[in-house]
Order: C-alpha cells, then structure tokens, then sequence
C-alpha cells in the first residue's frame, strides 16, 4: 500500500523533472515574441518618444529599481524563510525596469514613494494614453531579452513596498518564485493596488498563477491582456 507521503513525494520528483523543458520552453517563447515585438513597435515608439517630448520636459524613458525573482532556496527546497529571507536581496534580485515615461519629471520629490491611483494627477496627458493603452510597458520587452522579466508573470514591486506588505501579508514572498511580467492575471483580473485588501486580492492571483504556470495559461493571459488594451482599461 502506498502511503500519501510517499505520493506526495513522487508528485514532486515528477514535477521536479518536467520544471526544466518547462523553463526552456517558456524563455523561447518569451525571446521570440519580445524580438519580433520589439521589431514591429520601433516606428511606434519614435512618434510616441516625440509625443512624450513634446507633451513635458523631461526624458523619454524612465528607469527604476525593482525586485526579480527570487533564485535563492531555503535548506528544505521552499522559499527563503527567517534568517534566509532576510539575507535575501529584498526577497529577490533587483533589477532596472525600463518604461516610457507618463508622468511628470521628479513626480515623488514632495510625497517619497507611493501606489499610482487611477485619476492621478502626477500622471501627463500622453502619460494617460500610454496607460490605458499600456504602450508605457512597452520598454519591458528589453527586459524581457535580458532575462529580468517574462512576458507573463507577476508584476516586479518596489523594495520599499514589498518590506512594507510583507508584514501584513506573510505569504507576499512567494510571488518571487517566477520571473516577474510584463503582464499576469492579476493585471487582468484587477487594477490598481489602493489598499492592503487589493493588494491581497491581486497576492491571491498571483500565487495561484506560481502554482499553475504553464504556457497555455501563459497565452489566455496575454489574449485577456489584449482585450483590457482594446477596451481601453489598461494601467495598474
């Protein structure tokens, strides 16, 4: 008789093993759709980079640091926990996200760090275009080439909030287990965070999306994407 332990144990070494042509399969994808991706939008993104100059002073793009996936394990093959975690480079690596800009230059100067909301004011008449559309993630294409993003997945956070949700939400970590999207079900099932219960809301999508990552969940996502983009409810 076999007992639940011992398939439960072979469930793992099963999934264990079919993990690598998994992650090959899906970075394939991603390179390929992210090159030719980036091809098609070079003309776009010249008029929207004039549109943006000509809407505000400041630079096309806009850069900040934000937190990856998290390649450390702990001593028993899950997810950094305790003094594991905490040596941890912000509960994953750190990397520079890449956007056209749509907001106003030195937007945070006078309030430090905070959630974007969706009538902000901070936020350029271009700026509101390229969110409902999402043409602003755009730049992320490149980050997806050199490996810091996916095309799907949960979205990259921010040291400073991550430190902060984490003691509300102890299970915020295990979003970091996959490489961070452009877009993921979350973006798809709910928009921006403006309180803990959102963030929680969106926490749950994305621990299920860690859990169940395949390619075909992959391509409904990014199909639903395209279909919040056609509506016009794009931003996050």
């Amino acid at each position: 008789m076999i007992l639940p332990s011992e398939l439960i144990a072979r469930r793992k070494r099963s999934e264990d093993r079919s993990e690598p042509p998994r992650r090959l399969l899906k970075r394939s994808f991603d390179v390929i759709v992210a090159g030719l991706g980036m091809v098609i939008l070079v003309p776009v993104l010249a008029i929207i980079g004039t549109l943006i100059v000509l809407d505000s002073r400041g630079p096309i793009f806009y850069t900040q640091e934000r937190i990856g996936v998290n390649r450390r394990r702990s001593r028993n093959g899950g997810p950094p926990t305790g003094t594991e975690r905490r040596r941890a480079d912000g509960f994953g690596r750190p990397f520079t996200i890449y956007k056209l800009r749509s907001m106003v230059v030195d937007a945070e100067r006078h309030t430090g760090p905070i959630w974007a909301a969706a009538k902000d004011s901070r936020v350029t008449r271009v700026g509101r275009f390229l969110r409902k559309t999402r043409l602003d993630e755009t730049p992320q294409l490149w980050n997806v080439l050199r490996g810091d993003m996916s095309l799907v997945g949960p979205r990259p956070e921010r040291a400073v909030f991550i430190h902060s949700l984490v003691e509300s939400l102890p299970e915020y970590p295990k979003r970091y287990q996959a490489l961070p999207g452009i877009t993921g079900l979350a973006q798809v099932k709910s928009r921006y965070d403006s309180s803990i219960e959102t963030v929680n809301r969106k926490l749950q999508y994305d621990l299920y999306y860690v859990q169940h990552r395949r390619l075909l969940l992959d391509l409904k996502i990014m199909v639903a994407t395209l279909k919040v983009v056609a509506r016009g409810e794009g931003a996050h």
